[in-house]
């Protein structure tokens, strides 16, 4: 486990949460099983279509809004409810919600935001488990933009956000001109 020790969050790195092999087989599943859908978001006053695929799961019936959009959920998945069992061993927290997202190619990414919607309460605690291709992400502080911070997110590793971060981090998954290849990210969360 690696802490980010950033000022004002509480961010840790865990490399090969999940060893590469079974990874692997998670990320066949998920490419081929999940419902991915494409959503428009409004940038600007522009409606574009969201640069990445994505699909909402819980274990109750749900929904999740976050930039305009409204997602309902579906049923844990049995290979959802083995990762959620490792990340809740090891955090002991029980997560209720889960976003994946299918970022195509390197031209696939996700702009400058917080996990900060109202529905995840004071402080947000997300937990991201990378599948598939390395992808680096970059957080900047809200206030102090010189403070700025950039992580490989590796195959099988868990990202986990918690305490004050989403108050005053934003994060991307921005894109990339290497030719690469398929990554999904399961992000799991606690909706009140």
């Amino acid at each position: 486990m690696q802490s980010l020790n950033l000022i004002d969050s509480d961010i840790a790195y865990y490399p090969r949460f999940i060893d590469p092999t079974t990874a692997t087989a998670f990320f066949d599943v998920f490419r081929n099983t999940v419902p991915w859908q494409q959503d428009d978001i409004k940038v600007f006053g522009k409606i574009y279509p969201q640069p990445r695929l994505t699909a909402f799961y819980g274990n109750k019936d749900k929904t999740y809004s976050y930039a305009n959009i409204t997602m309902q959920s579906r049923l844990f998945s049995e290979e959802l409810i083995k990762i959620k069992a490792l990340i809740e061993n090891k955090t002991q927290i029980d997560f209720n919600a889960c976003l994946l997202n299918l970022y195509r190619n390197g031209k696939d990414s996700n702009g400058w935001h917080s996990d900060d919607e109202k529905e995840l309460g004071d402080n947000p605690i997300i937990a991201s488990i990378s599948l598939g291709e390395n992808r680096f992400f970059h957080l900047r502080h809200k206030k102090h933009k010189e403070l700025r911070y950039k992580l490989l997110l590796e195959h099988g590793s868990l990202l986990l956000m918690k305490g004050e971060t989403q108050h005053h981090w934003h994060h991307q998954l921005p894109k990339t001109a290497k030719q690469i290849g398929e990554r999904i990210n399961l992000t799991f969360r606690v909706l009140k």
